[in-house]
């Protein structure tokens, strides 16, 4: 609550309407708080001004509501900025005339109400908005009114659209000067240099990446919401822990096979400047418009996976059954070819038209039994985990998006480090978890020995083959989870070696300190990125200045609706009109009365239809 007082009259923000009086000769700072201070208590008590006359030295306004008395008149004291009240007439008579809407409730006024609030939660929705200015003031404003608001409040904290534009070729400079070895590139188009691509990773997270992480790339992308819209794509990857670990970002003006194509060729160059050899890595996406396109032209020796969280998502939501969602989910993990036949003969028996969507998704590209790449166990992406990092920028310029994600990495790396430091054992938390539980089930089961690396292990339901020069075992979950399985652990315990030896490198506690061992440097606040009201004639001559995209946001509320994959293919109602019994047609549009007009017509003539 804040209170204002000049002289003996209180003017309270936020309490109940009767304590916004005046009084004459109540003083006021300037004429700007006076303004301010009869807007406020027209807005709380619910009346309408009508300003007869209002400038730098004088104000007099009156009840808009015909036949109130209420008239106030106020002026500038001589040399001082002090503006006093002079008259104060009448007393309202009209009663609460302003609940719906409030011509003095402004744009600006509403901004002026919500900026603290949109300091604290860029996510404030409009529709917030509108209930807390009816909770205090008791008023109703316009949707639209609250969303103006609400894109020019956060325009006056964090800089326009077209301000963050302009700024970036410094802000990449300032990337690439803070943080040696990050890559910063901005693609512009036209000769009036509109913005394009970016393309963004930092030099620690390229050097992680190829030393401590696992060798999985998750693709995505997620529209900006800001005026110019554009998409947001990234690469993520998994550290030894199981942890998200972005890899490079971009922004581009518009998602298309091009972009993909151009994003892909970036990441190459940036994994091909920092390694010897360029690892052989496994993608999973969503199959966005171009990705399997490019994934072949620009790492041709990799393996593509579509995420299964996004199949097993879409197939429930085609078909509106919960059921298919989990049969998906059961036939990906099976490792032999009679459960995986199962599973897809239920899926065929509760949905036939799901079954043959599914189709649509070669086996190879999803389920573990049939895909040629390592996933390590990760059948999905951690792409909406990245998402949900950035979720509260989507609406700010692309500079705070960029921002976001740099304070987010310097966080995450530090705090990463710090607690890394606590871990005693030989594989990150979650593997070791996996290792315990192997090595407590193996004591269980009975082994044979063939030779110096094959061993028959024999369980109460089945024996398997292992080799543990291979790292292989029959059941196959040593090769798909990178980890030794319970039947491996027997075989290798054996023959008295440790265990842990034969976890893949990319599970240890070393290769999540790789991971993390290079810092993300802090961006010096050189220049106010917030406050960046320069204009492009007086920067530096050699500075390029960029301009938005020409692409922006359509008005109004965006589309919720999506297509779905199988709507495309999906056969169209076909309309059937009650009156005539034909199709094409609804019993409105139906011309049947009117062709028996023209019928009855020509009967009674001189005509002769033959």
């Amino acid at each position: 609550m804040l209170v204002i007082a000049w002289n003996e009259v209180i003017i309270c923000i936020g309490c109940p309407m009767e304590d916004h009086t005046f009084a004459v000769g109540q003083e006021f700072p300037d004429v700007k708080a006076f303004r301010n201070a009869i807007k406020e208590a027209a807005i709380a008590q619910h009346f309408e001004l009508r300003i007869i006359k209002s400038d730098l030295i004088r104000y007099f306004a009156k009840c808009a509501t015909e036949g109130c008395p209420w008239r106030i008149r106020a002026v500038k004291l001589p040399n001082s900025p002090t503006f006093t009240i002079r008259s104060l007439e009448g007393a309202h008579t009209c009663g609460k005339n302003a609940q719906n809407g409030h011509h003095q409730a402004s744009v600006d006024w509403i901004v002026s109400f919500i900026e603290e609030r949109l300091r604290d939660n860029i996510n404030y929705k409009p529709k917030d908005i509108l209930h807390d200015i009816h909770k205090q003031y008791g008023i109703i404003i316009p949707y639209k009114q609250a969303w103006r608001a609400k894109e020019r409040g956060l325009a006056a904290i964090y800089g326009s659209s077209e301000e963050g534009y302009c700024m970036l070729p410094t802000f990449c400079e300032e990337i690439k000067k803070t943080n040696p070895g990050s890559i910063a590139e901005l693609f512009t188009t036209g000769a009036d240099n509109r913005f394009q691509r970016l393309f963004v990773s930092f030099h620690a997270s390229i050097c992680g990446f190829l030393s401590g992480c696992l060798p999985i790339v998750g693709l995505g992308g997620i529209q900006l919401k800001s005026k110019y819209l554009g998409t947001l794509l990234s690469a993520t990857a998994f550290d030894a822990d199981g942890g998200l670990f972005p890899l490079a970002f971009g922004v581009v003006d518009t998602e298309n096979d091009d972009s993909w194509i151009w994003f892909l060729s970036e990441l190459h160059k940036a994994l091909e400047m920092n390694s010897e050899k360029m690892p052989q890595l496994t993608f999973l996406s969503d199959g966005q418009k171009g990705t399997l396109d490019a994934i072949r032209r620009k790492f041709p020796n990799s393996c593509h996976a579509f995420c299964m969280s996004y199949l097993s998502e879409s197939i429930s939501k085609e078909f509106k059954n919960s059921r298919l969602f989990h049969l998906l989910w059961k036939a990906a993990y099976a490792t032999t070819t009679t459960v995986f036949k199962e599973k897809m003969a239920e899926i065929e028996e509760a949905s036939p038209e799901a079954a043959k969507w599914i189709q649509k998704f070669p086996p190879s590209r999803w389920a573990l039994l049939y895909f040629e790449g390592t996933r390590y166990g990760h059948l999905s992406s951690n792409i909406e985990e990245f998402n949900r990092w950035i979720l509260d920028a989507l609406e700010l310029p692309i500079i705070q998006v960029v921002e976001q994600i740099h304070n987010k990495l310097m966080s995450e790396f530090e705090d990463r480090r710090t607690r890394s430091h606590s871990w005693f054992s030989v594989l990150a938390p979650s593997a070791e978890t996996r290792m315990q539980e192997v090595i407590s089930r193996a004591s269980t089961y009975q082994v044979l020995r063939s030779d110096e690396v094959e061993f028959e292990v024999i369980s109460a339901e089945r024996s398997d083959i292992v080799n543990i020069g291979k790292h292989s075992c029959s059941c196959r979950d040593w090769q798909l989870y990178g980890i030794p399985c319970a039947l491996a652990a027997a075989a290798i315990m054996s023959c008295r070696k440790d265990v842990y030896a034969f976890a893949e490198k990319c599970f240890t506690v070393a290769s999540y300190h790789e991971a993390y061992s290079e810092e993300i440097y802090p961006i010096p606040q050189k220049i106010d990125w917030n406050k960046f009201d320069e204009a492009p004639s007086t920067l530096n001559e050699d500075a390029q200045v960029v301009r938005p995209p020409k692409f922006r946001r359509p008005p109004g509320r965006p589309e919720k609706k999506r297509i779905c994959v199988g709507e495309l293919n999906r056969e169209k109602h076909t309309v059937h009109c009650s009156r005539c019994n034909q199709t094409g047609h609804y019993k409105t549009t139906c011309k049947a009365d009117i062709m028996k007009g023209i019928d009855s017509s020509l009967v009674g003539s001189n005509f002769v239809l033959k």
